[in-house]
């Protein structure tokens, strides 16, 4: 309760976030993404699986065949590549973003009951709870989720961008208020 003795609602408090996207943000949301998505799960032991065979395919035929050139050389390049997305995925895509983050500059993020304000340099972004349902929470960030098969829609939000310590608490209460929790 606050000094007038009235409740404040989660969803009535209003908490406001300043940061920098950073690359490692990106990586980590795409990692929170990955890990609470059907498509996410199943690249996690698809693309492994697929790139372990494709190398013993490759090894198999250059084994038998005497061969060193051509398809056994493709059959493990492409098992090589599946097991570097599997490992390095996340953040190579996040570097792909880097120019991007680096324009952006700083970013202003205003979280209510309505949904989420995000400002950055030449942009302005009002995301409301239905656009993105669900959140994670992880170590650094919280990330907002669209509600479709691979969330290709998201919003991270620095845990470092919270302006006072006890906001972190309104933050999650509110995120918890207005979204499901993954």
């Amino acid at each position: 309760m606050n000094t007038n003795d009235q409740v404040v609602r989660p969803d009535e408090r209003t908490v406001g976030l300043v940061y920098r996207t950073t690359t490692a943000d990106i990586a980590q949301a795409l990692r929170a993404r990955d890990a609470h998505t059907a498509a996410g799960r199943r690249k996690r032991w698809l693309f492994p699986v697929g790139g372990t065979f494709g190398m013993g395919v490759g090894v198999l035929v250059m084994v038998t065949d005497g061969t060193v050139a051509g398809a056994p050389l493709g059959m493990m390049g492409a098992g090589l590549l599946l097991w570097v997305i599997t490992l390095f995925g996340p953040r190579l895509q996040a570097r792909a973003f880097r120019g991007l983050l680096e324009r952006a500059g700083e970013t202003r993020a205003v979280i209510d009951g309505s949904g989420a304000l995000v400002t950055a340099a030449s942009c302005e972004s009002r995301i409301g709870w239905a656009a993105q349902p669900r959140y994670v929470e992880t170590a650094d960030a919280f990330v907002m989720l669209s509600d479709d098969k691979q969330a290709v829609a998201m919003t991270v939000l620095p845990k470092r961008g919270i302006q006072a310590p006890a906001d972190a608490d309104a933050l999650r209460a509110v995120l918890d208020a207005n979204l499901r929790r993954l």
